[in-house]
């Protein structure tokens, strides 16, 4: 996709319309999701129905088998890191959201749950900072500034 459509719709997370947020956040969701074609969207897909229907490990496997093909796909990493976080692998899911947010800076998502695998490992600093990168991107996004609260009150 084209660097300036993309601007546009990091500009349009940021709007007082929350129609227009939430369509730009539809929008890059879909984008991450078929930054590989639809073959690429439909083998995460499949990673999810896996890891709905209790098939961790193929799921896994299957992630780590799209990483490896295709180590560029930023949804993909940023999926394994959601296996792992929900697995209690916090350390592997930082690998994995550090590698998408390597891949695309502005990916929110990684950056929200960078911040949730910091939170779940006692690391409220790092946590904190991460919820606030997200903020930069998505300003009206409540959850990362609950989260910011509830961190900063751990410190104290």
């Amino acid at each position: 996709m084209e660097k300036a459509s993309i601007e546009r719709l990091l500009q349009s997370l940021r709007s007082s319309d929350e129609t227009i947020r939430d369509q730009a956040t539809e929008e890059l969701w879909r984008i991450w999701f078929q930054q590989k074609g639809v073959y690429g969207a439909q083998l995460l897909m499949q990673s999810q129905t896996l890891l709905q229907a209790g098939n961790v490990q193929q799921a896994e496997e299957l992630l780590t088998e799209i990483t490896q093909h295709q180590p560029d796909f930023t949804e993909a990493w940023n999926r394994r890191a959601v296996l792992h976080y929900t697995q209690g692998n916090y350390w592997q899911a930082v690998s994995d959201c550090q590698k998408a947010l390597d891949l695309t800076p502005y990916h929110f998502g990684a950056l929200h749950g960078l911040g949730l695998c910091h939170a779940a490992l006692g690391n409220y600093t790092a946590a904190i900072q991460s919820f606030r990168k997200s903020l930069e991107i998505q300003p009206h996004a409540l959850i990362n500034q609950r989260l910011i609260l509830e961190c900063t009150a751990k410190l104290s």
